[in-house]
């Protein structure tokens, strides 16, 4: 039997429209997808924090609180984190008067800073964040100050000392007869109070005839542009310029040590040795941009401590701060039974 043409264009339809419709068939057959779901919604996102946290003072804890700063403003975007240097001294007096929400220290608040604040109503919590070797630096051109003892310290920075101590074979005679020239923080200056405290006996108490700052920044410019500079600062700002200056070891009576992470944390090197601070106005702290930057501080900006140049204070002593302050304790635990040279494993362990 013989098919004509009107047959075969339409046999040639019909296969193209099978072979098209098989495939569909089995996809249909073989899929293992389940049937369509009614949409399910999607979580409420949590509201991030806004606003800000405004910081001033020490500047030798800025390293610190900047890296951190910048840190916790990576993950909460909507708060703006300033941070400032006008010195331990000067941030207190803004902190009291209630201008800022944290105040950056290199000691503890004094007794005069504390009325302040309770006169002004302004309510604190105390925490350390860090230890500091108060470094005594010198030109690295210098080849002879390698060490020097706390009595020669004294010698040369003692208010006796000014006009009259400016050379540098005074202080050792086989060292040249060429000037010194001194570089230190300023009177507003916590690393100020600290080292005339511990070298002198009594804080403050120093010779003025020397370039003072509260930015250790321009105290290290001063520093590597002069062979025959000598100055102190912290830590944290000869790890960032160590080609530009030289430590020089200090010899409290066991032979002289140089700053380091294990001679800070060890406290062998003494009498340098000492506590950084933030302090956070209680009412401050009732904010939640002001909470959570605190905590971040304390948990996930630690490793920023030893970043910048300091060292971290024990775990134990992290986590009871952190108690601390989630319990709102307020005020400092120093005073007339806990001098300032007290460990913090002493203090804030037992706390």
């Amino acid at each position: 039997m013989r098919f004509g043409k009107p047959y075969l264009n339409l046999r040639r339809v019909l296969g193209v429209l099978a072979l098209a419709v098989i495939p569909l068939a089995l996809a249909a057959c073989n899929s293992t997808e389940p049937a369509a779901q009614p949409t399910t919604p999607a979580p409420t996102p949590t509201p991030t924090l806004s606003g800000s946290v405004v910081i001033d003072g020490s500047s030798t804890v800025f390293p610190v609180t900047e890296a951190v700063a910048e840190e916790y403003q990576k993950l909460h975007r909507g708060v703006k984190v300033t941070v400032g240097i006008s010195g331990t001294g000067g941030g207190f007096k803004r902190f009291c008067a209630g201008e800022t929400d944290i105040s950056d220290a290199s000691r503890p608040i004094s007794a005069t800073e504390k009325d302040e604040c309770q006169k002004a109503g302004v309510e604190f919590i105390e925490i350390p964040v860090a230890y500091d070797g108060l470094s005594v630096m010198v030109n690295p051109s210098n080849t002879w100050a390698t060490s020097m003892t706390v009595a020669e310290l004294k010698k040369l920075w003692e208010p006796a000392a000014q006009g009259k101590i400016t050379r540098w074979n005074q202080i050792r005679p086989e060292w040249p007869d060429q000037p010194i020239n001194l570089y230190g923080a300023g009177a507003d200056s916590g690393t100020f109070d600290y080292f005339t405290e511990v070298i002198m006996g009594t804080a403050k108490s120093s010779r003025g005839d020397f370039t003072a700052s509260e930015d250790d920044n321009i105290l290290v410019q001063g520093i590597a542009g002069d062979r025959n500079a000598l100055g102190y600062f912290g830590y944290a700002y000869y790890v960032e310029n160590p080609g530009k200056l030289k430590l020089v070891a200090i010899d409290s009576g066991k032979g002289p040590i140089l700053p380091s992470e294990e001679t800070i944390l060890g406290n062998t090197y003494k009498p340098l040795s000492r506590p950084l601070f933030i302090y956070v106005k209680k009412q401050a702290a009732a904010r939640p941009e002001v909470k959570e930057f605190v905590r971040f501080y304390l948990t996930t900006g630690r490793p920023l401590i030893k970043q910048v140049g300091y060292v971290q204070i024990p775990a134990t002593v992290y986590d009871n701060v952190l108690k601390r302050f989630e319990q709102g304790k307020v005020g400092s635990v120093y005073g007339p039974t806990v001098p300032t040279s007290t460990r913090l494993e002493e203090i804030f362990t037992a706390n």
